[in-house]
This record gives structure tokens, C-alpha cells and sequence, in this order.
């Protein structure tokens, strides 16, 4: 049985206008089976929500009615579907031809309440050969270690769920997640969910699907060694939220795991790679421990404040 897919696109910024309309198009027009319909909703910004609404006739845009913020935005977009499956496309990325029909597809097991798919690195020019695989979580994209089949939780801009997900357990968390309001790169309003609706559905799974394959634009700007670590340090005070709603247990089980197989051997691979001539090896083993020393400090950070309120 195929289920119908409504697709929702985010948006909160002029800045932005091209990557839109790209993703727009890359669901509208090139998919080898149609959504059930697109809805684009912009955050609080009635100028542009007035400017898509006229440049993209076929799609429903709306005006985000929550809280300012990508949570906001998600529920808003949720409220809004028709769709037996909601499904979530980054504003500044592009879905393959067969996003929406992998998506569509991984729902006969009724226990798949959501499926994410691949998300690989659009660089402005190229990775930079500091950067490390193991952490391009940083720039929106699917990480090294993440293989198809269960995972804890998707990853947000990249990700659909079955409509019951929201009646099990409600929305994305406003406190939690991107918002032009705040300065900070904060994320994991999806890792909350997935752990809440598991929570209230014991046997739930979400699956990852590679074959979902989408492609996220890296811009200049984070392509450097500040906003990695920035993106690291907001990171781990995200996950202090998390924690803070779910418990340490859960919000903490699949970081451990990742943070003693597989960037232990990202640092030992980086180190051998040095050995044998490449001289940017040493430089990608120092970024993983630098990246996971700063996201542990994050967490510290948040967790003090969250124990001092």
C-alpha cells in the first residue's frame, strides 16, 4: 500500500530565497512519486510568506502559528497535513527523485512510526581536509557510523512520520531547536521526539533509509573551524535540554555508544592516515577530539544551568 506523503519545508529568510525555491522544486517537480502536497511555512516573516505564497502558486504556504522557531514551524506544518505521512525537507537542500517514494514505502511494517533517509554535504567549494566525517552532523548531514535499518531517532531535516506519531505523543518541543531569535545553533527537537512518541509506543521503531538520499547546502560561512566548534558547544547544550525532558538514559544512550566506537576509531584512523603521508590525517583525529572535549562542554555548561534554575 503507498500512503500519501504531505512534505513540509520551513523557511525564515530572504536570505535564503534560492535555496527555497530549489527545494520547492526538487519535491514539486522531480520526484518520481508526486506528494500528496507541499506546504512551506515561514516564521513570522509575512513578506516572504506573501512572496512565496506568489512564486510557489501550486504549494500551501502558510504563516507559522506557534512559537517562533523550527518546532514552531514543524507543528504548524503538521497541523496543516493531509498526508498520511509528514515528511520534513531542510530549506537549503534538495531531495533526490525517490525521497518521496522511499518514504512512502517504508511504512508496511506498522511498528515504523518514522523514516529518515541520507543526508550528504553540498560544500560551497569542497570539504575541507580538516573536516571529519564523523561530525558532519555539524553541518545538517548524515554522519559517519549511521547505518540503515533502527536508529534512536532521525535526524529532523531530513525525516518523515507517520501522522499517528503526533497524536501519540504532540508536537516538536518549542524550548528546544533553531530559532532566529537566538544566537546559538541549537538543535535535537527531533531526538526529543523521537525518544517522547517511543516512550508512549513501546515496540516503536524509526528506521534510517538511505536511499533517501537529499543533499544540504554548506555555505561558506560553516565551513570553518569556528563554526564547528560553536555548532559542537550548541550541541552539547541541546542535549542538556534533552536530558532534561527525557532523562539522561535515553538522551545520553546513543552519544556514549558513538563516542567510544566510532570516533575513537575516527581519531585512530586519522592517526594512522598521518603516519602513512597524509598530512591532514592528524588534523582530522584533532578536530574529533576537539569537537567531542567542546560538545561535553556544552553539556556541562547546560546542565549546571539547568541545575542552578
Amino acid at each position: 500500500m503507498t500512503r500519501t506523503v504531505s512534505v513540509v519545508i520551513c523557511a525564515y529568510t530572504d536570505e535564503r530565497w534560492d535555496d527555497v525555491l530549489a527545494a520547492a522544486s526538487s519535491v514539486a517537480e522531480h520526484q518520481t512519486t508526486a506528494p500528496h502536497e507541499l506546504i512551506v511555512v515561514v516564521d513570522h516573516h509575512p513578506d516572504l510568506r506573501d512572496r512565496l505564497a506568489r512564486a510557489l502558486p501550486d504549494a500551501h504556504v502558510i504563516a507559522n502559528a506557534q512559537a517562533r522557531g523550527l518546532s514552531g514551524g514543524k507543528n504548524t506544518g503538521v497541523a496543516a497535513a493531509t498526508g498520511e505521512v509528514v515528511a520534513f525537507l531542510d530549506d537549503d537542500a534538495v531531495a533526490g527523485p525517490d525521497w518521496v517514494r522511499t518514504f512512502a514505502a517504508g511504512y508496511d511494517d506498522p511498528d515504523v512510526l518514522g523514516v529518515g533517509g541520507l543526508t550528504l554535504p553540498w560544500w560551497a567549494t569542497e570539504r575541507p581536509t580538516w573536516f571529519p566525517e564523523e561530525f558532519d552532523w555539524v553541518v545538517g548531514c548524515t554522519f559517519v557510523g549511521r547505518d540503515p535499518g533502527p536508529v534512536r531517532n532521525l535526524l529532523g531535516g531530513n525525516a518523515s512520520f507517520r501522522r499517528d506519531a503526533f497524536e501519540i505523543a504532540g508536537g516538536f518541543p518549542s524550548h528546544i531547536g533553531r530559532t532566529a531569535a537566538r544566537r546559538r545553533p541549537l538543535g535535537c527537537e527531533e531526538t526529543e521526539f523521537c525518544i517522547r512518541v517511543a516512550a508512549h509506543r513501546p515496540g516503536a521503531r524509526f528506521v534510517h533509509d538511505p536511499r533517501a538520499v537529499i543533499w544540504h547546502r554548506v555555505p561558506p560561512a560553516r565551513e570553518g573551524f569556528r563554526y564547528f566548534r560553536a555548532r559542537c558547544y550548541a550541541e552539547g547544550l541541546s542535549k542538556a535540554l534533552v536530558t532534561r525532558s527525557v532523562g539522561a538514559a535515553a538522551g545520553l544512550a546513543a552519544e556514549r555508544s558513538y563516542a567510544a566506537v566510532t570516533l575513537r576509531r575516527g581519531v585512530t584512523r586519522g592517526v594512522r592516515q598521518a603516519w602513512r603521508g597524509d598530512r591532514h590525517g592528524l588534523a582530522r583525529a584533532g578536530a574529533i577530539t576537539a569537537g567531542l572535549l567542546t560538545t561535553t562542554a556544552g553539556y556541562a555548561v547546560g546542565t549546571l544551568a539547568r541545575s542552578a534554575s
